[in-house]
Protein backbone atom coordinates (compact mmCIF):
# COMPACT_ATOMS: atom_id res chain seq x y z
CA UNK A 1 0.00 0.00 0.00
CA UNK A 2 1.35 3.40 -0.94
CA UNK A 3 1.90 6.02 1.71
CA UNK A 4 -1.07 8.26 2.34
CA UNK A 5 -0.76 11.69 0.81
CA UNK A 6 -1.88 14.96 2.32
CA UNK A 7 -5.43 15.88 1.27
CA UNK A 8 -6.23 19.41 0.12
CA UNK A 9 -9.76 20.31 1.19
CA UNK A 10 -12.06 23.30 0.81
CA UNK A 11 -14.80 24.82 2.94
CA UNK A 12 -17.39 22.84 0.97
CA UNK A 13 -15.58 19.53 1.59
CA UNK A 14 -14.71 20.18 5.23
CA UNK A 15 -17.67 18.60 7.05
CA UNK A 16 -17.94 15.53 4.83
CA UNK A 17 -14.18 14.93 5.10
CA UNK A 18 -14.30 14.97 8.91
CA UNK A 19 -17.53 12.94 9.10
CA UNK A 20 -16.40 10.25 6.68
CA UNK A 21 -12.79 9.95 7.88
CA UNK A 22 -13.45 7.30 10.51
CA UNK A 23 -10.40 8.58 12.40
CA UNK A 24 -9.03 11.96 13.51
CA UNK A 25 -8.09 14.53 10.87
CA UNK A 26 -5.10 16.84 11.32
CA UNK A 27 -5.98 20.00 9.38
CA UNK A 28 -3.21 22.46 8.51
CA UNK A 29 -4.45 25.99 7.80
CA UNK A 30 -1.89 27.61 5.49
CA UNK A 31 -1.24 30.11 2.70
CA UNK A 32 1.13 29.84 -0.26
CA UNK A 33 2.92 33.07 0.73
CA UNK A 34 3.62 31.92 4.31
CA UNK A 35 7.25 30.89 4.90
CA UNK A 36 6.65 28.84 8.06
CA UNK A 37 3.74 27.10 6.28
CA UNK A 38 6.14 26.03 3.54
CA UNK A 39 8.42 24.55 6.22
CA UNK A 40 5.51 22.51 7.63
CA UNK A 41 4.53 20.97 4.27
CA UNK A 42 7.30 18.34 3.94
CA UNK A 43 6.86 17.36 7.60
CA UNK A 44 3.15 16.76 7.00
CA UNK A 45 3.96 14.59 3.96
CA UNK A 46 6.29 12.51 6.13
CA UNK A 47 3.74 12.21 8.96
CA UNK A 48 0.99 11.23 6.51
CA UNK A 49 2.98 8.08 5.77
CA UNK A 50 3.99 7.40 9.37
CA UNK A 51 0.45 7.78 10.76
CA UNK A 52 -1.56 6.56 7.77
CA UNK A 53 -3.46 3.97 9.81
CA UNK A 54 -4.24 6.34 12.69
CA UNK A 55 -4.95 9.82 11.30
CA UNK A 56 -5.72 11.66 8.07
CA UNK A 57 -3.62 14.72 7.29
CA UNK A 58 -5.24 17.54 5.33
CA UNK A 59 -4.48 21.13 4.35
CA UNK A 60 -6.72 24.14 3.76
CA UNK A 61 -5.62 27.32 2.02
CA UNK A 62 -6.97 30.25 4.06
CA UNK A 63 -6.84 32.62 1.08
CA UNK A 64 -9.21 30.39 -0.90
CA UNK A 65 -11.37 29.24 2.02
CA UNK A 66 -12.63 31.77 4.56
CA UNK A 67 -15.47 30.04 6.40
CA UNK A 68 -13.71 27.14 8.13
CA UNK A 69 -10.66 29.11 9.37
CA UNK A 70 -13.05 31.70 10.81
CA UNK A 71 -15.14 29.02 12.56
CA UNK A 72 -12.03 27.59 14.22
CA UNK A 73 -10.55 30.91 15.31
CA UNK A 74 -7.54 30.83 13.01
CA UNK A 75 -5.86 34.20 13.57
CA UNK A 76 -2.35 33.35 12.36
CA UNK A 77 -0.74 30.66 10.26
CA UNK A 78 0.38 28.00 10.29
CA UNK A 79 -2.32 26.69 12.60
CA UNK A 80 -2.81 22.95 12.91
CA UNK A 81 -5.98 21.51 14.41
CA UNK A 82 -6.74 17.84 15.05
CA UNK A 83 -10.45 17.19 14.62
CA UNK A 84 -12.71 14.20 15.07
CA UNK A 85 -16.38 13.55 14.44
CA UNK A 86 -18.02 12.46 17.70
CA UNK A 87 -21.63 12.55 18.86
CA UNK A 88 -22.78 14.12 15.59
CA UNK A 89 -20.39 17.06 15.80
CA UNK A 90 -16.85 18.09 14.94
CA UNK A 91 -14.67 18.09 18.06
CA UNK A 92 -11.27 19.80 18.41
CA UNK A 93 -8.86 17.25 19.92
CA UNK A 94 -5.71 19.42 19.77
CA UNK A 95 -4.52 22.75 18.34
CA UNK A 96 -1.09 24.23 17.61
CA UNK A 97 -0.51 27.79 16.43
CA UNK A 98 2.81 28.58 14.77
CA UNK A 99 5.60 26.39 13.45
CA UNK A 100 6.24 23.56 15.91
CA UNK A 101 8.57 21.33 13.92
CA UNK A 102 8.11 17.60 13.56
CA UNK A 103 8.34 17.02 17.32
CA UNK A 104 5.53 19.49 18.01
CA UNK A 105 3.30 17.96 15.35
CA UNK A 106 3.94 14.44 16.62
CA UNK A 107 3.08 15.67 20.13
CA UNK A 108 -0.34 17.01 19.11
CA UNK A 109 -1.09 13.89 17.07
CA UNK A 110 -0.22 11.69 20.03
CA UNK A 111 -2.31 13.90 22.33
CA UNK A 112 -5.29 13.61 20.00
CA UNK A 113 -4.91 9.84 19.70
CA UNK A 114 -4.57 9.29 23.47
Amino acid sequence: MADQTVLHISDSEFLSTIKEAGKPVLLDFYADWCGPCQMVAPILEELAGEYQDKIIIAKMNIDENRQTPSEYGVMSIPTVVVLAYEDDQVVVKAKQVGFAGKEGLVAIIEKALA
